[in-house]
């Protein structure tokens, strides 16, 4: 396998080392930091080579249990990557980092996004939640004060008081989300990653990225499902 051969330069691993400190990394971040990797490390650079350098990388984290995983922003559909540890299942990875009722609370909030039917839940449901945690209660104070950690560490995002879960969190936890919502996590038809924010046909209940439906219509004369091929109810954002 040539990418099993291709040796690990010190391009690829300040690629690596940038890419674990930032948590997550947009697209057009990341072909601007493969340039800069390249071209400081005087190694062969091409603008459309990030997946090679990438599958590069991966080859030689497999033993490690890691790999880099490219994810679509459920908002704007544009690319992002982030290092995720095949090792650690469920919310394992965020064990070292918060107390266990911080991470109650996280489980209750995802709870909460993915089985509602936008892909978001209120601060003021999220809040009431506080104070009926197994661990120990909460004040809503405290709570307001672990939302705002969960969105600055990527796990969560929030717009207008609502909160739904951040391209990070869905990259990293797609496995465990997939195999714990079982009945409700479906992945989207199009581009086949999980689907939080998304719009369902009402005939055959297949669920597209708000991105992803935008993206298909704009090519069809009338909206019908890529499946069924109903005509699809909801509406095209």
């Amino acid at each position: 396998n040539a990418v099993m051969a291709a040796q690990m330069t010190n391009a690829h691993r300040r690629f690596l080392q940038v890419l674990m400190s930032n948590g997550i990394t947009e697209g057009s971040e990341a072909r601007k930091l493969h340039q800069h990797c390249c071209e400081t490390d005087k190694v062969y650079y091409a603008h459309d080579k990030l997946d090679d350098f990438i599958s590069t990388i991966n080859s030689h984290l497999q033993p490690l249990f890691m790999q880099i995983r490219k994810g679509i922003s459920e908002d704007d559909g544009r690319a992002h990557y982030a290092v995720v540890n095949l090792a650690e299942t469920e919310v394992t990875k965020m064990a070292s980092d918060y107390t266990e009722i911080e991470l109650e609370l996280f489980r209750k909030t995802m709870d909460l996004i993915i089985l509602s039917e936008n892909g978001f839940a209120s601060s003021t449901d999220i809040l009431n939640l506080a104070d009926q945690l197994k661990t120990k209660k909460m004040k809503k104070k405290e709570a307001e004060q672990v939302l705002k950690v969960f969105v600055e560490d990527k796990w969560l995002s929030e717009k207008n008081g609502e909160y739904t879960l951040h391209t990070r969190c869905i990259i990293e936890m797609e496995q465990y989300i997939l195999s714990n919502y079982q009945d409700v996590a479906r992945k989207c038809n199009i581009c086949h990653s999980l689907a939080i924010q998304s719009q369902v046909c009402e005939s055959c209940g297949i669920g597209m990225h708000l991105p992803c439906v935008r993206k298909y219509f704009r090519a069809q004369t009338e909206p019908r499902c890529p499946k069924c091929n109903e005509f699809w109810s909801c509406d095209i954002p």
